[in-house]
């Protein structure tokens, strides 16, 4: 008789432990789909916004890439940041830069303002895509390749939203302002679910709850086995992940950018464009979740990174070559080799440590190299349909730069995650 209630409190226990990771991989998705719309809702309204504010393609491109620089120089900071606020509040904040850029166009009405809401956006992502990783490794850290596919396959599910909500939220709004500022609406969503379940968290943890003491003494094993302060920029593994990061999505900053004027010089609309780009991240966002899942039960991430990278192969060197011919097919090559690439690269990065704080350093650098890389993408294209009037040369020097990528994947051995710390010790993950 005595053993039922103490099944039923453990099958309680049980119950909302479930509930309370359900609740964490749900604000994981939501807040993912606010990081990319700041991206994707410009590049379909591109010649409206052009026509508005006499920008050119290369003051276009900007918008593009003016926050994926932000993304890169931000993500360093997030260490100070962690330190002074923690990762939780740290989210937060990079939730209200996002909501308060997103608001702020709905007045801005040149450029140079819209180049600002760009840029403080991109600063609020860098905090949250170097931070949330972190949360991630130490929330769930037997299932951080699922935790990373769900949160990547959010990121680009949000950037299809933003490529085929925006036009929509223009004509209903009446203006490419409506179009821009509507993203304010889930950014604040995000926030008040992050803030519920941020407040929940620190109420269990002065409860003592079973489920905060296990993390805190987890946590306390983490550091009693690492060093505080690791020099990650000094690091040659932590250089060649942010270049490999950050080559590997100068192709999804390009596509952004590009994608939709790509197609409108070949005559299609800007809805039909619009769309094309939207169909990319849906094959993004699928793969996004579904490489990471299958890559998981293998410690070498290597075979799923060359296969994800030669897909982006495949689609770029299409859209170059016949890019009339099946239009559809190539950018469900390339979306599907983005999406996958990108989740599993960071999966990848935080394989190479098993403390969550060396981790979080280590992705940081790694986002924070890599996205001002990627930044540079955009704009040589631009630059390049400025000098040649057509987007064929930018897609060539992207099909020699995943190739190269391909070839520098090789480099990522399991083995070699337990040295990439030299003396500062190993701390290489098992799971």
């Amino acid at each position: 008789m005595s053993s039922d209630p103490i099944d039923s409190r453990q099958y309680g226990v049980a119950v909302s432990a479930r509930t309370s990771a359900l609740a964490w991989y749900a604000a994981i998705v939501v807040i993912g789909l606010n990081l990319r719309p700041l991206l994707t809702s410009i590049s379909p309204l591109m010649a409206t916004i052009r026509q508005a504010t006499g920008l050119s393609f290369y003051g276009a491109s900007l918008l593009t890439s003016l926050p994926v620089v932000a993304m890169g120089l931000g993500a360093f900071g997030t260490g100070v940041l962690a330190r002074r606020l923690g990762e939780t509040r740290g989210v937060a904040l990079g939730l209200v830069a996002i909501a308060a850029a997103c608001g702020a166009r709905a007045f801005a009405s040149t450029g140079g303002a819209l180049m600002l809401t760009a840029t403080a956006a991109g600063a609020g992502v860098a905090a949250i895509q170097a931070l949330l990783p972190a949360v991630m490794k130490q929330r769930f850290a037997h299932r951080v390749p699922l935790a990373m596919g769900l949160f990547s396959a959010s990121i680009m599910s949000g950037g299809g939203l933003g490529a085929s909500l925006s036009p929509l939220a223009a004509r209903l709004g009446g203006s490419w302002h409506a179009g821009l500022a509507v993203w304010v609406v889930p950014a604040l969503a995000a926030l008040a679910l992050w803030a519920w379940l941020s407040r929940d968290a620190q109420q269990g943890a002065q409860a003592g709850t079973s489920a905060t003491a296990g993390a805190a003494a987890s946590k306390a094993a983490g550091a009693a086995g690492a060093p505080p302060h690791v020099p990650v920029w000094r690091k040659r593994r932590a250089w060649t992940l942010g270049l490999h990061f950050g080559l590997v999505n100068g192709g999804y900053t390009s596509l952004v950018a590009w994608l939709p004027a790509y197609y409108q010089q070949h005559g299609a609309s800007v809805a039909a464009s619009g769309s094309l780009l939207a169909a990319m991240t849906v094959f993004q966002a699928i793969c996004a979740l579904l490489l990471p899942l299958a890559a998981a039960r293998f410690k070498d991430r290597r075979p799923w990174l060359v296969a994800g990278l030669s897909a982006q192969l495949i689609g770029i060197v299409g859209l170059a070559a016949r890019p009339e011919a099946a239009p559809l097919l190539w950018v469900a090559f390339a979306g599907a080799g983005l999406g996958g690439t990108f989740s599993v690269s960071l999966v990848t990065v935080l394989d190479h440590s098993g403390d969550h704080r060396i981790a979080a350093r280590l992705v940081a650098f790694v986002q924070g190299l890599g996205f001002v890389i990627a930044a540079i993408a955009p704009v040589v294209a631009g630059r390049v349909r400025d000098l040649t009037g057509g987007f064929t040369g930018a897609w060539i020097m992207l099909a020699i730069s995943i190739s190269s990528m391909i070839v520098l994947t090789l480099a990522f051995s399991p083995r070699s995650y337990g040295h990439w710390l030299g003396r500062h010790g190993t701390a290489a993950s098992d799971a």
